[in-house]
């Protein structure tokens, strides 16, 4: 059995003029829910061996407010994490997936794309989050039989979603 952590950014300013979305930052609330994130990832047992994290300002921010509070493993960062679609996230994730778990610190809505494709079976309350819109902060547990590098849509179990007191 192997585990898939999805995890969506948290919540990033609004870009200034002349800054690329790229270089966005998070905003207060997000670097607050990052790190509520990461908290409650170690109150679960939620630790990755590999976390792959896109190279945006943003994702970094929000893996640097977990890692504060959490254990995340060692860290690879990716350029075509901010611009592939679910499928390219996949592909990623496949060429990585030699680990029991793995994190992706990713962009919407490709993170949702791929959680709902992955896992169409799952615990109900999760499902339910997950169809309302995945979260900023949002962790996306998902479970599989076996490994992710042989991880294809419709074999996952979506166990739980994580998310910051107030959303």
């Amino acid at each position: 059995m192997s585990r898939l952590f999805l995890l969506r950014h948290a919540k990033a300013a609004w870009a200034m003029p002349g800054m690329r979305d790229f270089d966005r930052p998070l905003d207060a609330a997000g670097l607050a829910d990052a790190e509520a994130t990461g908290i409650s990832m170690q109150a679960h047992g939620y630790i990755p061996e590999l976390t792959l994290c896109s190279n945006a300002v943003r994702a970094r921010q929000t893996l640097e407010g977990i890692a504060a509070n959490a254990d995340t493993g060692r860290v690879l960062y990716f350029d075509d994490l901010y611009r592939e679609d679910a499928s390219g996230y996949l592909s990623i994730i496949r060429k990585s997936g030699n680990v029991g778990t793995l994190m992706v610190i990713g962009h919407n809505p490709m993170m949702e794309d791929l959680a709902l494709a992955l896992a169409p079976q799952g615990d109900e309350d999760a499902r339910a989050t997950l169809h309302a819109g995945f979260p900023t902060s949002g962790l996306a547990v998902l479970r599989f039989p076996g490994n992710l590098s042989e991880a294809v849509p419709g074999t996952g179990y979506l166990e739980a979603i994580l998310m910051p007191p107030g959303l």
